[in-house]
């Protein structure tokens, strides 16, 4: 199984992106492109819940950004417009947040599995995917990207575009279910 993700994940590599390298990120792939890719037989991974997303941004602080409040520092843990040359950045490069997670803020926005609210009321209050209620035409992206500045890289910035949306800043993280977990 393994090998057969890592052979998907590698042709998705070859012809998405538009910044084509073996040591960067996929990039310029919809919220649709990630659902077949996580639709392959065996597969554990899934999008991460916009919630769960933010959780493992914040990497345990609640201040703007995982490393404080003064974006002076964002460069030493983030790829954005401030210092990416207009490119994305091998993964990897920069500092990790508090839980050891690596490019969090900037690099790529990335995709969330729940649909667009507009705010929080009514949110699943066991941090899985909003999937009701919503538009349903609309996902959730976080993050920011190389192509941002710093304001757009907070770990609480959330930002829209329809499901098939693609673009050079717009990538994905997958998370993984524990064995009887949905």
């Amino acid at each position: 199984m393994r090998r057969s993700l890592t052979a998907f994940f590698q042709t998705l590599m070859r012809n998405a992106g538009y910044f084509r390298n073996d040591n960067r990120l996929v990039e310029q792939v919809s919220w649709d492109d990630v659902q077949e890719f996580l639709k392959r037989p065996g597969n554990r991974y899934r999008l991460p819940a916009e919630a769960e997303w933010e959780y493992a941004a914040r990497g345990g602080t609640t201040t703007r950004y995982s490393f404080g409040d003064n974006d002076s520092q964002l460069g030493v843990y983030a790829w954005f417009y401030g210092n990416a040359r207009l490119n994305t950045h091998p993964v990897g490069k920069k500092q990790p947040n508090p839980f050891g997670l690596y490019d969090m803020h900037g690099n790529v926005w990335e995709w969330c599995g729940d649909t667009w609210h507009g705010n929080y009321q009514g949110a699943p209050a066991d941090g899985s995917a909003w999937l009701s209620d919503g538009h349903a035409g609309l996902r959730v992206l976080r993050g920011g990207s190389w192509y941002n500045d710093s304001t757009h890289c907070t770990s609480g910035n959330r930002f829209k575009e329809g499901h098939d949306f693609r673009f050079f800043n717009t990538g994905f993280r997958v998370a993984a279910s524990l064995p009887g977990n949905p």
